[in-house]
């Protein structure tokens, strides 16, 4: 059954019985030319380009659990550009773009909102730091600038400018960026992998990795083990674990990030809010909850669950700035564990083993990174070598002391 207007009427009157799957489940072959590990929206992004720019289709996609179930459907869905350092702003930017058009891209409503999003300077330091931004992004050819009170008033009128504490200076606003449905991505680059033939194996956990020669050689799985000729990890907070299996370290801890969700409220606020001396993100769904995120946790684990004294720090903070806050009730909340290296700028990168390669490392700006993280990623697997949008980002930079630092401008707590 074709998607269309006559199509859902017909569904309708036949209770939705002839649709058919969005993508296939097939059984693994003995072998793939690539395997991609992890089907987030990072890990399907590559395989999509893979396919699309590099006319590369044998490619195997496995998941441990169900496609997008981890930190793809565990985030608070902000897209933006505005970073400081100019390989940042590029590969943010390429995929800002590229969320665009995705919906089109893909013949599936990704439900792209660009709505805006502004960093509140809630001190002098903010301001300086943040009109310093806005005049590279100038350089970059990236669209923000800095705004007054009374203009971010006028945007959010629900917020107030005069804390006792943190009272709102100003704000670095991009028009263009704003939110998207974080599992219509991932379902969208899946629906478009499988259309060319390509594998996406779910319940499929990676257990060891095969190598011959100083080259990678396949995988080990709980479905058996698969060869493969270039293997490209991604899979989020659990790298560091399936690097450990290819024999070699990465430069990364694992924290769980938290969000939550109000009950349903009527509009009241259409643009993307970050408050980073408060240490909270607000904004506001199409079913009218209040998206609400914060900081990550200040210690390693693994937990998906959320904690009640995190949510209570991120919500005491924002009331101040956000006092309409304080009379909703918490619909849910959730965590996602997320991978920090230590300058919080992401790793893109082959690795020792030959024939691996290797994307994580984006910390709490992930879900925004997707569609430009995977054109990288594809380019390096099928190139064997990091194009110009990856290359800054290797591995190497740790050893050579030249960091990306996007601690400040990466607009959260960290």
């Amino acid at each position: 059954m074709s998607h269309s207007a006559l199509a859902l009427v017909r569904g309708a009157l036949t209770g939705h019985t002839g649709w058919p799957r969005t993508w296939d489940s097939p059984l693994p072959r003995d072998r793939y030319k690539v395997i991609v590990v992890g089907a987030g929206g990072h890990g399907l992004a590559t395989a999509y380009y893979l396919g699309r720019n590099h006319g590369i289709t044998d490619v195997a996609v496995l998941e441990k659990g169900w496609l997008g179930g981890g930190n793809t459907g565990r985030n608070t869905t902000i897209i933006r550009s505005n970073y400081l350092q100019d390989a940042s702003s590029a590969i943010y930017e390429k995929s800002r773009a590229l969320y665009e058009g995705l919906s089109q891209e893909l013949n599936y409503n990704v439900m792209f909102s660009p709505r805006g999003v502004m960093m509140l300077a809630q001190t002098e330091h903010e301001v300086r730091g943040y009109l310093r931004t806005a005049r590279a992004n100038y350089l970059q050819g990236v669209e923000t600038r800095f705004i007054t009170p009374e203009e971010v008033q006028k945007r959010v009128p629900i917020i107030r400018l005069d804390g006792p504490r943190y009272p709102v200076l100003g704000a670095l606003w991009q028009p263009r960026a704003g939110t998207a449905r974080h599992d219509a991505v991932a379902w969208g680059y899946a629906r478009a992998c499988s259309a060319m033939g390509m594998h996406i194996l779910e319940n499929c956990e990676v257990t060891g990795v095969r190598s011959d020669a100083g080259r990678v050689s396949g995988v080990e799985t709980t479905r058996g083990a698969i060869g493969c000729e270039r293997l490209a990890i991604v899979v989020a907070g659990h790298s560091g674990r399936l690097a450990q299996m290819a024999g070699f370290r990465l430069p990364v801890e694992s924290v769980t990030l938290q969000a939550l969700v109000s009950e349903p409220v009527k509009p009241c606020m259409d643009v993307v809010v970050m408050a980073n001396t408060v240490h909270g993100y607000l904004s506001q769904s199409d079913k009218g909850e209040m998206v609400i995120g914060g900081g990550a946790d200040g210690f390693n684990n693994f937990t998906q669950r959320g904690s009640w004294h995190h949510i209570e720090e991120t919500v005491r903070a924002l009331v101040e700035t956000f006092p309409m806050l304080s009379r909703l009730k918490m619909l849910r909340q959730w965590g996602g564990v997320v991978d920090m290296t230590g300058d919080r700028s992401p790793i893109l990168s082959p690795t020792p083993l030959g024939g691996c390669y290797i994307n994580c490392g984006w910390g709490t700006g992930g879900f925004k990174a997707i569609p430009g993280s995977g054109w990288a990623m594809a380019e390096m697997v099928a190139n064997e070598a990091p194009g110009p949008l990856a290359a800054p980002f290797g591995l190497e930079r740790f050893r050579e002391g030249r960091f990306i630092d996007e601690s400040v401008a990466a607009g959260v707590a960290h």
